[in-house]
């Protein structure tokens, strides 16, 4: 296989490049990303790439002519992207991505990040969505999703190619850029005062795993892959030793503008998990790609708490 992994700068697509170097009968790697990978590689290329060029990317891929994409490059917003920014590479990248990848006539499959936010939490929809739900996004970053996965589809018919989208639950674990893990971190964590419903998470090791496993075993449909369990934001604050806030209605735009003004924004589909809960289905995840998450949506949680704070060194003075 000559795998393309766009992303790859991130901790997710980092991780997934590692992993993937790691098997023997994988020949090439070429990643493409914002900024370029947080370890060290030995056998992938990478090509500091801004999704929104859309020639550079067609290049990338025409010279390299990968027989699988691992299309890592949707942007959350207020993870690594300001919303703007997010919403434009995720578009823009999808589509030069998958029209390169018709182009190039090489790709026999296809594996997207996707999400669960692509399931909406509109009056009526179901508070735990199987994979075959229709899907219908109540935020921009469920509409990104979604958007991600139709060009993905259409290039997947163009060419005949498998497209697994890996619906993944909110990714949150030490040293992931996740606004969801930002915010869970912060001293005070607001909740909603009138119901605190539950919402599931996936730590970035179980989602690494899931993107190698679909290059491995190529599934033509969602796949929704979810951390065990769930969780309520006034059981995760007390985990972490953190003040829960019940937050009423009104209140809540103070205070999330308090919350970008701390460094931990709440984008609209971490708001809609607050006050309306985020959970899915993950039990065919086994069976479609042949692995399922180890770690219970309460491991992860304890995990991101356990990671220790910045430590400021203090100068040593010199020796006279």
């Amino acid at each position: 296989m000559r795998i393309l992994i766009t992303g790859m700068g991130g901790e997710l697509g980092t991780r997934v490049a590692g992993l993937l170097e790691a098997d023997e009968s994988v020949e090439a790697i070429v990643g493409m990303d914002i900024d370029p990978p947080r370890r060290r590689l030995h056998r992938a290329d990478f090509f500091r790439v801004d999704p929104r060029h859309g020639a550079r990317v067609g290049e990338v891929i025409a010279a390299f002519a990968p027989t699988a994409i691992v299309h890592i490059g949707t942007y959350e917003p207020y993870a690594r992207s300001s919303p703007r920014a997010a919403i434009e590479r995720t578009a823009a990248g999808s589509v030069a991505v998958m029209r390169a990848a018709v182009e190039v006539g090489t790709v026999d499959r296809i594996v997207v990040r996707s999400g669960i936010e692509i399931y909406g939490r509109r009056p009526g929809s179901s508070p735990r969505p199987h994979d075959d739900d229709v899907v219908d996004p109540s935020t921009p970053w469920g509409h990104s999703l979604r958007h991600a996965e139709r060009v993905a589809r259409d290039a997947g018919r163009q060419i005949g190619a498998p497209v697994t989208q890996l619906r993944f639950a909110p990714l949150v674990g030490p040293h992931f850029p996740s606004p969801l893990g930002r915010l869970l971190r912060q001293p005070v964590v607001p909740v909603a005062v009138r119901r605190d419903p539950p919402f599931s998470v996936l730590h970035q090791e179980d989602a690494a795993a899931a993107l190698c496993a679909a290059v491995r075993q190529p599934y033509d449909g969602p796949v929704n892959v979810v951390g065990p369990g769930s969780i309520t934001a006034s059981r995760a604050a007390c985990i972490g030793r953190r003040v829960p806030l019940p937050i009423l209605g009104p209140a809540w735009r103070p205070a999330r503008v308090l919350a970008e003004f701390t460094g931990a924004p709440i984008p609209a589909h971490i708001y809609e998990l607050l006050t309306q809960g985020r959970t899915a289905d993950g039990s065919n995840a086994s069976t479609r790609i042949g692995v399922a998450p180890t770690r219970r949506t309460v491991d992860v949680i304890e995990a991101l708490y356990a990671w220790a704070e910045v430590t400021y060194l203090q100068p040593v003075p010199s020796a006279a």
